[in-house]
């Protein structure tokens, strides 16, 4: 019987047949859709999952049982603007010029979402802004606003200067619109839209949710604070807020399973400052300090990344911020280092989500007015008035609630992060100065943060809103003929 042979032709196609699957296999996965949800206000020990004594999140508990949880995540600063602007840029606050809260994003830096945009991403924005320099309770942005969420690269947005609650204006790409309900509800309801919308156009989507809760005023609805009856009236409204924000991610989280989206979404979860000191119970977990402080209790917030087709459960102690969030984006999607001004603060999580990774070995630190704080992952050096020069260090892993200089038992290590801090800090101040930046300064010169109801573009609307209840205080106390227009930042403080 003669042997059976194969041509060459023949050969090569089953060889290729063989290797298609393989190749197929190790083709590079779609990029992950990206959602990014903040809190306002809301205090790192406001969770189920650390033990809150009256404070029920089962929905965040869920998110953090099936993604990372860190029990050492920062804001990007003490309050609210500036944690917004690290987030966007991965870098402090006050190299974008976000020294306080109402300060402008700076027209030059670069965002996550302009770079995820140029990446073939659809992009929006839902909720809270407060990055185009207003201050007072939050209103409807308006199109003729340069610092608009548009500027900044989102293709879409619903959004509003600052906190809101209940029965909310707010403007959909500049035009004003109003709501009904809890704040919460209307944020993921509206990113829930935006979802639905693009899931089938074949685009990867990032969508920011920045919530106005648990923010003052307080006020949550019935049926929300009825388990905490025993509370003072702000306390009972405060914790009913985190009642309702917890269901908006149940919502959300659902309604990702549902649009068969949840394997592939990269969801995080955290809050931009700390607790508040007014509510009881405890805000902050027993930390030190709250918000408008750099004591862990205003720096260290509620953080969950749940990514199931990457991340398998876990709780870790590395130290990371909202900084690192466009850094790992970056790298997780293949972002062209362009994409990032330089220096960045944040660092790539993403081998944390496969391992713990050892010593983080990059500090981070934080400025406001005049405190600074410089964290690595055991020590944590810090001033509340950098004039002083007086330096406090503390250890983080045995001494969490900072009640101890450890100073004189760990001179070298004080010695160690006192050079880095001075180098950064100084860093910091050239940035500031517009350093970064291809013109070497800043262009437009940053303007000074104004109330909403002293620029002239909102004088129409003043008459028509002076007796909503969340600008009526606002408009009756403040003079109508004040119309000063912005002006250059201040210096460094």
């Amino acid at each position: 019987m003669k042997p059976f042979l194969l041509s060459s032709s023949l050969l090569l196609a089953l060889s290729l047949s063989l290797l298609l699957p393989l190749s197929a296999s190790r083709a590079a996965p779609p990029p992950p859709h990206i959602i990014f949800v903040m809190a306002d206000d809301m205090g790192w020990g406001q969770t189920g999952y650390r033990g809150h004594p009256l404070l029920k999140t089962p929905h965040l508990d869920a998110m953090a049982a099936n993604g990372l949880r860190f029990d050492r995540f920062y804001a990007g600063g003490p309050v609210c603007s500036p944690t917004r602007a690290a987030v966007l840029t991965g870098r402090s606050p006050d190299r974008t010029g976000v020294l306080q809260h109402g300060y402008a994003l700076r027209l030059q830096e670069k965002t996550i979402a302009q770079a995820l945009k140029g990446a073939g991403y659809v992009t929006g924005h839902f909720g809270k802004w407060h990055l185009n320099g207003h201050r007072g309770p939050g209103v409807p942005i308006l199109a003729g606003d340069a610092y608009n969420p548009g500027k900044f690269g989102f293709d879409e947005w619903v959004s509003v200067s600052n906190f809101f609650d209940l029965n909310p204006l707010l403007s959909r790409s500049g035009k004003v619109e109003e709501f009904q309900g809890d704040s919460s509800a209307i944020a993921v309801a509206e990113a829930v839209k935006f979802l639905e919308k693009h899931r089938a156009g074949g685009r990867p989507m990032f969508a920011v949710i920045w919530d106005g809760s648990p923010h003052s005023p307080f006020k949550a609805a019935p049926a929300d604070k009825a388990a905490f009856a025993g509370l003072d009236e702000n306390s009972a409204n405060h914790y009913g807020e985190l009642v309702a924000l917890d269901r908006s991610v149940g919502t959300l989280r659902q309604k990702l399973r549902d649009f068969g989206l949840a394997e592939n979404t990269l969801l995080v979860f955290c809050s931009d400052n700390g607790g508040l000191p007014a509510i009881q119970p405890s805000t902050v977990g027993h930390l030190r300090g709250f918000k408008a402080s750099l004591f862990e209790g205003g720096l260290r917030v509620p953080g969950i990344i749940e990514w199931p087709a990457v991340i398998k459960p876990r709780v870790t102690d590395t130290p990371a911020s909202v900084m690192d969030l466009f850094p790992t984006v970056a790298d997780i999607v293949g972002l062209p280092a362009g994409s990032l001004i330089q220096p960045l603060d944040g660092q790539s999580l993403r081998p944390l989500f496969a391992r713990e990774t050892g010593a983080r070995n990059r500090p981070i630190g934080f400025r406001f007015e005049k405190k600074r704080a410089f964290i690595d992952d055991r020590f944590k050096l810090s001033t509340e008035n950098l004039e002083s020069g007086k330096f406090e260090l503390f250890d983080l892993s045995a001494d969490p609630r900072e009640t101890r200089d450890v100073t004189a038992e760990n001179p070298a290590a004080a010695q160690r992060l006192r050079e880095q801090f001075l180098a950064w800090n100084a860093g910091v101040d050239a940035s500031f100065a517009g350093k970064d930046y291809p013109e070497g300064r800043l262009v437009p010169a940053d303007p000074t943060p104004i109330a909403w109801n002293r620029v002239p573009a909102y004088q129409p609307y003043l008459a028509t809103w002076k007796d909503r209840w969340e600008y009526a205080s606002v408009l009756k106390a403040a003079p109508k003929t004040d119309l000063a227009q912005p002006s250059p930042s201040p210096s460094t403080p």
